[in-house]
């Protein structure tokens, strides 16, 4: 386990949106009772990401030192996913539904872990369910956007934190903020989607020449 945090601290921190899977221990936030408004409200980002199968776009990311990077993305459905970073960003995320792979593509090299292990797992299964999933921290609703923050009750973002950005007049996620265990915050904004068009399986697919000896 300690070799698996100090990778995902060392590839995670300021390039991908799994900065919370690096966080350091730390108290866990009291949960709060949601009322029966804003249980309809965290329900209906499930239903959101339960509506797609298949989802495509753009994404910025900002990193928690305030770097900026782009690129485009394509989710399948269970558990696949692969971000393409615009340079000079050299990193690709790619899950394959059961290994979660951050490749640096100048050096092809990279390092493998379990997806369940990961935040991801909370939006790329094949059934969402938010309120039973997690523990909601904060719930806000504001000018047309709901904002939730939520830990994993599987604890697989260690002591971080996921707050999810949800659209409701678009009715889409606009934002994710994956915050870690001293509060480094990565934020992934998402544009032009477009949901149902079955991407290429190739994408999926991902080949690194390992530093360590996490992955298959």
């Amino acid at each position: 386990m300690n070799s698996f945090l100090q990778l995902s601290r060392r590839a995670f921190l300021g390039v991908t949106l799994l900065a919370a899977a690096a966080a350091l221990p730390a108290v866990a936030a009291e949960p709060m009772k949601l009322t029966p408004e804003q249980q309809s409200a965290v329900n209906a980002i499930s239903d959101y990401l339960n509506s797609f199968k298949t989802l495509q776009g753009e994404f910025t990311q900002i990193s928690p030192k305030g770097n900026m990077s782009q690129g485009i993305f394509y989710i399948a459905k269970p558990g696949k996913m692969r971000f393409e970073y615009a340079p000079p960003n050299p990193f690709l995320i790619v899950s394959d539904g059961t290994w979660l792979t951050i490749k640096n593509v100048k050096k092809e090299k990279g390092d493998q872990f379990p997806l369940s292990q990961t935040p991801l797992r909370l939006v790329l299964g094949d059934k969402v369910d938010i309120a039973n999933e997690t523990d909601i921290i904060d719930f806000q609703d504001q000018d047309g956007m709901t904002t939730v923050t939520v830990e994993d009750k599987k604890n697989t973002l260690g002591s971080g934190q996921l707050t999810l950005v949800y659209d409701q007049a678009r009715k889409v996620l606009q934002q994710w903020i994956v915050s870690d265990g001293k509060g480094r915050k990565t934020t992934v904004s998402l544009e032009n989607l477009q949901a149902g068009i079955e991407p290429d399986p190739k994408l999926f697919v991902v080949k690194i020449k390992r530093d360590s000896k996490n992955g298959p």
